[in-house]
């Protein structure tokens, strides 16, 4: 989002927190009595400063009195002739992208119903309809307003996970993330030394590197550099940036379904009974489903796989009854280049949930 983004409507104390993703949007949101978050004309005109749609020198009459007019009046509708109006072809469809994003927005009760629907007719469509950027800012508003207060860098750290791509490096079984735009933006950087041409071509990780790994220890640090996203994480089994995560998922998925969770990180899956399984991303998916399938999995596609972990439900009530009482199995993996993209909307609709 633009630097335009101003505090409009923190809670009570926030002036004692530590701030943190200061430009994702949030504060420029309501929350209602229930903790969903509200669209305010505010939000809707930060997108309108954004550089696709914010009027340039070449920008036609058209574009620049139709930008005027939703600024003034970020709801308005706005009919195809307006649109066909404005001269350059990609202005053209970056404004149906925009206004196509707007209307999701508007027609839902708040962001979170806003998510959820998107995604839920993307599985109709076979696609989904906005860009990945605009679905990857929901995200983070929707995990920033699940952490407003949280103090604990090394959880803030983790939940980038849910709206930025990550290179991996492994070295030793230490699966360690670095964020995927930051490394290569400063792929060329001398200064970043030889870490960063490493992560850059997912080899390995060698000893003595030059890249901070964030953890308990320097949490702190992470204030101040949250929106640098400079910071490595280790997400192998048993570090605590892997609980962080544990812990993440089951707040996100009470926000989200309203339903209670317990989740924790496994060396492996012995499970003579497994019923099902859920990844976290559309690598760790495909290696779940040949695991389960086959029982084992190449050397390759083993050093994919990232992190394993269980899900169990809280009350049975909530779990679908022909697998009531069974765990979920979540992974996390690469892909062949050493990226991870973490898909939280995996959890939204692939767990065995009660049907109403």
């Amino acid at each position: 989002m633009p630097d335009a983004l101003a505090a409009r409507n923190l809670p009570d104390g926030a002036g004692s927190m530590k701030p943190f993703w200061v430009h994702s949007g949030l504060a420029l949101l309501d929350v209602d009595e229930h903790g969903g978050l509200v669209v305010t004309d505010e939000f809707l005109a930060a997108y309108l400063q954004r550089p696709e749609l914010a009027p340039v020198e070449e920008s036609c009459p058209a574009e620049r009195a139709l930008h005027a007019e939703l600024l003034a009046a970020p709801r308005a509708a706005v009919a195809d002739e307006r649109l066909a109006a404005i001269a350059d072809a990609d202005v053209r469809d970056n404004w149906r992208l925009f206004l196509r994003f707007r209307d999701r927005l508007l027609d839902a009760p708040n962001l979170q119903a806003a998510y959820m629907k998107l995604f839920a007719d993307a599985r109709q469509a076979g696609r989904i309809d906005v860009p990945p950027l605009f679905v990857d800012q929901l995200a983070q508003i929707i995990v920033h307003h699940l952490l407003v207060g949280c103090d604990d860098g090394l959880t803030l750290r983790v939940a980038e996970l849910w709206f930025r791509e990550q290179r991996v490096s492994i070295d030793e079984n230490r699966v360690v993330l670095a964020d995927l735009e930051a490394v290569d933006a400063r792929r060329e950087d001398a200064g970043f030394g030889e870490l960063g041409r490493l992560l850059v071509q997912a080899q390995l990780q060698p000893r003595g590197v030059d890249l901070e790994v964030i953890d308990r220890d320097n949490a702190d640090a992470y204030f101040g550099r949250d929106e640098l996203h400079d910071f490595a994480v280790e997400i192998t089994h048993g570090r605590a940036a892997s609980v962080a995560l544990c812990r993440l998922l089951e707040r996100w998925i009470g926000h989200m379904l309203g339903v209670a969770v317990k989740l924790r990180t496994l060396p492996g899956i012995e499970d003579p009974r497994w019923r099902w399984h859920v990844g976290l991303d559309s690598q760790a998916t495909q290696l779940l489903d040949t695991l389960w399938r086959e029982g084992g999995l190449e050397p390759a596609q083993h050093r994919r796989l990232l992190l394993l972990m269980r899900l169990d439900f809280e009350q049975l009530r909530d779990q679908d009854p022909e697998v009531a009482g069974r765990p979920v199995y979540l992974a996390l993996a690469m892909d062949e280049h050493g990226v991870l993209q973490m898909k939280p909307q995996n959890l939204l609709f692939n767990l065995p949930l009660v049907r109403h």
